[in-house]
């Protein structure tokens, strides 16, 4: 079993930056693609953005393309969303996820999932 706390959400104006962190334990993740997805209040839940394994390859919404960075450290057991530019719009609920194999935009490819970290961008 993996399991993902997600943390560094909070309230911030629009143009300004923040930083998620997704840490793992248990089974090691260093092997797992992983995701970052999020969920605005009355919406679904949407693709953000996911790497591979070794992070060398990453997928982007073009919603946030050029605006979110997803990284992971080199012991890769956490994962980042690095955010700036932000816009109201982003305000979400960010979900991290992991999976065996390559990386996915599709949430039902994930195998475990984190609690999720409120952002909350102000205009």
């Amino acid at each position: 079993q993996v399991q993902l706390v997600e943390s560094g959400g909070g309230l911030v104006q629009a143009g300004g930056s923040l930083r998620l962190s997704c840490a793992a334990s248990g089974r090691t993740i260093s092997m797992y693609a992983m995701g970052w997805f999020r969920q605005a209040p009355g919406k679904e839940r949407e693709f953000v953005a996911a790497c591979n394994w070794s992070g060398a390859t990453t997928s982007y919404a073009d919603s946030v393309k050029g605006r979110f960075t997803i990284s992971r450290d080199k012991g890769k057991s956490t994962v980042y969303l690095q955010m700036v530019s932000l816009k109201p719009e982003d305000t979400a609920v960010y979900y991290c996820a992991a999976k065996v194999g390559a990386l996915s935009l599709v949430q039902s490819s994930y195998d475990y999932w984190g609690q999720g970290t409120l952002v909350t961008v102000s205009s």
